[in-house]
């Protein structure tokens, strides 16, 4: 027998429930911003919790840089911003929360 989900009763496979959470995730901000020595870095706002975590893995993974998670945002080494855009919605997030600025 599968397992149950708690909140509705019914089989957990029924559900997706990060698909659910990427569509009701609030606006992404993308944006780059200079850092210590003049060094850019690549900035996305608007995640939270294991996804946060998660993306922030994805994406260090697919554009090949150095990176971090804190308080609520994703810090990429280097210029990635059309890169990022592109790769989160591969990861499921609706191109129309996410602004490039």
């Amino acid at each position: 027998m599968s397992d149950l989900d708690k909140i509705s009763g019914l089989p957990k496979e029924i559900f997706d429930f990060r698909a659910i959470e990427k569509e009701s995730t609030q606006k992404l901000k993308v944006f780059t911003t200079t850092k210590r020595y003049k060094k850019l870095v690549t900035v996305v706002e608007g995640l939270s919790g294991e996804e946060l975590e998660r993306t922030t893995k994805d994406l260090k993974h697919k554009l090949a840089c150095g990176g971090s998670c804190k308080e609520g945002s994703i810090v990429l080494q280097g210029d990635h911003k059309e890169k990022v855009k592109k790769h989160l919605i591969v990861l499921g997030y609706p191109a129309e929360v996410i602004s490039v600025v």
